[in-house]
């Protein structure tokens, strides 16, 4: 009866983690014969800046209950970035959650955050894990500058500083 259970309970979480990622898949990229990995990658739209598009990277292993916090975000300008969506962001320090996917049953999740630095007019995109796994947490960042833009501000330039 146990066995009969913890099975059903295994295909019940592979199923619901497969519900679970966001944005869309344009890659699929196995890592050899004899393992059940992939490299699985996602793009979404930034949903308050429709002008950034992110594609990011994460390893999913088939019929696995955790997959592995590795990942990565690359982030460009593929449309207008104008004055009113930099306005309507978090900018704040901690800025704000636009990409979440789960990476495990166990509270495991993959985030992309935007961050928005002031100083130099730049939107930060970092993807980390929620979990620490061998003694680091696992993140990436792209950095996609305003200058060019409909947002750029025109401001003295930022003074360098000094080591």
């Amino acid at each position: 009866m146990k066995t009969k259970l913890l099975a059903a309970f295994a295909a019940a979480s592979v199923l619901a983690l497969a519900g679970c990622s966001g944005g869309d898949e344009v890659g699929d990229v196995s890592l050899g014969l004899f393992t059940l990995k992939d490299i699985k990658i996602n793009t979404f739209q930034d949903p308050k800046v429709p002008g950034v598009t992110c594609h990011v990277a994460s390893i999913e292993a088939n019929l696995s209950l955790a997959d592995p916090s590795d990942s990565s975000v690359s982030c460009r300008q593929t449309g207008e970035i104008t004055p009113e969506m930099i306005a309507s962001i978090d900018r704040t320090k901690s800025g704000e959650v636009v990409f979440t996917k789960s990476k495990s049953i166990l509270l495991k999740t993959m985030k992309i955050r935007r961050i928005y630095d002031a100083e130099t007019q730049t939107l930060l995109y970092i993807s980390y894990s929620t979990k620490e796994t061998t003694g680091s947490f696992k993140h990436s960042l792209s950095t996609i500058p305003l200058w060019g833009t409909a947002a750029w501000e025109n401001r003295p330039p930022v003074p360098a500083k000094s080591m």
